[in-house]
């Protein structure tokens, strides 16, 4: 079997552009009036074109970009159908993860998720970012405390992807304060060790999260 050699530096030249630009979305650097073009990019990161390309194609993949009429990219809309596929692959994982936690009922474990959930919603003038992060970190402690690694990494790919942000900033056109709350009430379902009410409790806790975030892209339409 002939093996060749493998080239990272430029794989993780293009992954480093691709953090920066997600960082700045998040961050709000780069808006929906904004268009990225790969030689601009490129003369200011003072680096080649092709892992800026890399990196701008991979976010059209996830559906965070697409190409302007102009020339270059800009930020996209995500479309109603695109949201209910996320949160319907979200329900179907979450929803899988409680029932895995309810069928275990291990009250230290439920008394750690309370009060990881308290700590994480005690929010100071919070900004969007601050309440994507904090619904992120608490409906990841679920999948950690499911403990099944594949579960937990189908999670990763959804929130992981710079399109969840990206998407998450629409509740700003609703009342993005709703995206917290009830977060407690689910660990008290999973302690009453009914799977059914646990898996219904998510699914029914997501199915509030989408219509939310259908209020906000109706609004911003």
């Amino acid at each position: 079997m002939a093996l060749h050699s493998i080239t990272t530096q430029r794989r993780r030249l293009a992954d480093e552009v691709y953090d920066q630009l997600v960082q700045a979305i998040m961050d709000r650097e780069i808006g929906p009036d904004d268009r990225l073009v790969q030689e601009k990019l490129a003369a200011e990161l003072d680096i080649s074109r092709t892992p800026v390309r890399e990196a701008l194609l991979r976010l059209e993949k996830e559906g965070v970009l697409h190409l302007a009429n102009s020339g270059g990219f800009r930020l996209a809309k995500i479309s109603e159908e695109e949201t209910l596929e996320l949160y319907q692959a979200r329900a179907a994982i979450e929803g899988q993860a409680a029932r895995i936690l309810t069928a275990r009922n291990d009250p230290e474990e439920l008394e750690r998720l309370r009060v990881l959930i308290r700590q994480t919603e005690d929010l100071k003038d919070p900004t969007t970012r601050d309440y994507f992060i904090a619904n992120r970190t608490i409906h990841r402690a679920f999948m950690e405390a499911a403990g099944n690694r594949f579960l937990l990494e189908m999670f990763d790919m959804i929130w992981g992807r710079a399109m969840a942000f990206h998407l998450f900033a629409a509740i700003e056109n609703a009342d993005i304060s709703k995206s917290l709350g009830n977060h407690i009430e689910l660990v008290d379902v999973i302690a009453t060790g009914d799977r059914g009410a646990a898996l219904e409790a998510f699914t029914d806790h997501i199915q509030e999260g989408f219509e939310l975030h259908l209020t906000g892209i109706r609004r911003s339409a």
